[in-house]
């Protein structure tokens, strides 16, 4: 059941005839409206609100008016309304040329079950950012106090890839009994298995956890993609693919930002998987506010499935093996580099990826953007040829170069 979250926005301008005009008009932009049975007001044809009114009050004044614009609406963004409020109310009190969309809103307008769906799909993509990060964040600490070497961490690591399998067996069950409850219930569980390992006695009991955790959290990071693709609209997809990367990368970063407890005591990394316990209100309301998808539920319908594409599926999994390839050893090991190789403690590793990877919303934003109007493909294929040469030069570099290569590659 939705719950209202009505906002009143008014404001007072002296126009002349041609402005009043344009105001008089129905707007297009981020939010379509249609004229009310009542002259001077429009209502909602499509945006991102569950209600939307329009209303003015004219006076004229010689050869001008003093109109007063009143808005009334309920934004479709569960648990992320105060992100937007400021945007919204300043665009709003804006009259843009019809069909410009602001610069933090995707090409193609949202309806209000669209918006609701990305914004339920953020929280549990932050989530998975936190949850995905944790391991390849503490190992270094954790063997530490277990007293293991870089090859029971590697061997640990490898062994919570393991879990992938486990990812496999829920996508596969969640094309036959639908994406919600495997989106929403695996999220939360994977939480839980994450919590788990802070009562870990060894890295064998850790890597068990994480790769149930782990395991888990690829499945709903899969299905959170696909359930985006299935619910935006074209002309959205790669925008809402770039923003839930966005939160991700945010949720990424709370793990890092957390990190610097580990300094405190030889045990104190296990703070920091505990914290997910903490999303799991967050995850409740998603349970209950997540649709299943239109295109599910068509498909459900008819026994007969549609052909894959084998060539282009073959094509995306040897893509994916091959960025995996070079990504994981990069990221899961960086931290034991840092801190063997480059002498950083704790809180200066924090301080290395806040700084290099917090810009990552503008590579992430701008490229969703120029995907939607140049195309996935080229925009892909230039951001990591380019991207994976500055990663590459950041290890091979010491001081403020290494710096400049990592945050050049991270934003790319």
């Amino acid at each position: 059941m939705h719950r209202r979250h009505a906002r009143t926005i008014t404001h007072t301008r002296v126009v002349d005839h041609s402005e009043l005009a344009r105001l008089r008009e129905p707007r297009d932009d981020f939010v379509a409206e249609v004229a009310g049975s009542v002259p001077d007001t429009f209502e909602l044809a499509t945006g991102p609100f569950h209600t939307y009114r329009r209303e003015l009050r004219v006076e004229p004044r010689d050869a001008r008016s003093l109109v007063t614009e009143t808005f009334r609406y309920d934004l479709a963004a569960p648990l992320w309304r105060v992100v937007f409020r400021i945007p919204i109310a300043r665009r709003l009190r804006r009259r843009p040329t019809a069909g410009h969309t602001p610069w933090w809103a995707p090409p193609a307008q949202l309806d209000a079950r669209a918006s609701t769906v990305l914004a339920l799909l953020c929280t549990v993509s932050m989530v998975c950012g936190y949850l995905g990060t944790v391991i390849t964040q503490t190992i270094t600490f954790a063997a530490d106090e277990f007293r293991n070497d870089k090859g029971a961490q590697g061997n640990t690591l490898a062994a919570v890839r393991i879990g992938i399998l486990l990812s496999m067996a829920i996508v596969t069950a969640a094309d036959r009994h639908g994406r919600r409850v495997f989106t929403a219930w695996g999220a939360m569980a994977a939480c839980v298995f994450t919590a788990l390992g802070a009562a870990s006695i060894n890295l064998w009991t850790l890597g068990a956890t994480q790769t149930m955790a782990r395991g888990i959290t690829t499945a709903v990071a899969i299905l959170v993609t696909i359930i985006a693709a299935e619910e935006l609209p074209a002309g959205a997809r790669a925008y809402g693919l770039s923003v839930l990367t966005l939160v991700a990368g945010l949720g990424a970063g709370l793990a890092v930002w957390v990190l610097p407890v580990a300094d405190l005591d030889v045990r104190a990394w296990r703070i920091v998987y505990v914290i997910p316990i903490l999303a799991l209100p967050l995850l409740w309301h998603v349970v209950r506010e997540l649709p299943e998808t239109r295109r599910f539920e068509v498909a459900a319908a008819h026994a007969d499935a549609a052909p894959i594409a084998r060539k282009r599926l073959a094509m995306l999994a040897l893509s994916g093996f091959l960025i995996l390839a070079f990504r994981t050893p990069a990221s899961q090991l960086q931290n034991d580099f840092l801190r063997d190789e480059r002498g950083f403690n704790a809180a200066r590793i924090t301080l290395f990826t806040v700084v290099t990877s917090t810009p990552i919303g503008v590579g992430v934003f701008l490229g969703g953007r120029l995907a939607d109007r140049r195309g996935r493909r080229i925009v892909g294929a230039i951001a990591m040829v380019f991207g994976s040469m500055a990663i590459v030069v950041s290890f091979l570099t010491h001081g403020w170069p290494m710096w400049v290569w990592q945050f050049a590659g991270i934003v790319i």
